[in-house]
């Protein structure tokens, strides 16, 4: 479940950070090609945030994370580069908890 959430927490966040690039592009340089790629990116970016949406609350459920915690995962998608920071973060957390034999941490 971890990894589930890692790989889509690096999908969000790579695909969130394209396409800030791409609106710079579009809205700051006025590159025309910038319009088909943050359209394109854009929904990409849409869809697979459902998909991280569901995992990291998934993960977060089992982990009996604080509701505090939670929204931080879930909203750090749409943060650019926060996603990278989370995730690293809570990877660190879980494997200190499952290295310490939690029971909790080993279902997550």
């Amino acid at each position: 479940m971890l990894t589930r959430y890692r790989v889509m927490a690096y999908v969000t966040g790579v695909l969130l950070v394209l396409l800030t690039l791409g609106m710079i592009g579009k809205y700051l340089l006025d590159i025309d090609a910038a319009t088909d790629f943050t359209r394109v990116v854009s929904i990409a970016h849409g869809w697979l945030y459902v998909v991280y949406l569901v995992f990291a609350f998934d993960l977060g459920s089992k982990a009996k994370w604080p509701v505090a915690k939670q929204l931080w995962v879930l909203l750090a998608g749409t943060i650019p580069t926060a996603a990278f920071f989370v995730e690293r973060r809570i990877s660190r957390e879980l494997e200190v908890e499952v290295a310490d034999g939690s029971p909790v941490a080993a279902k997550a």
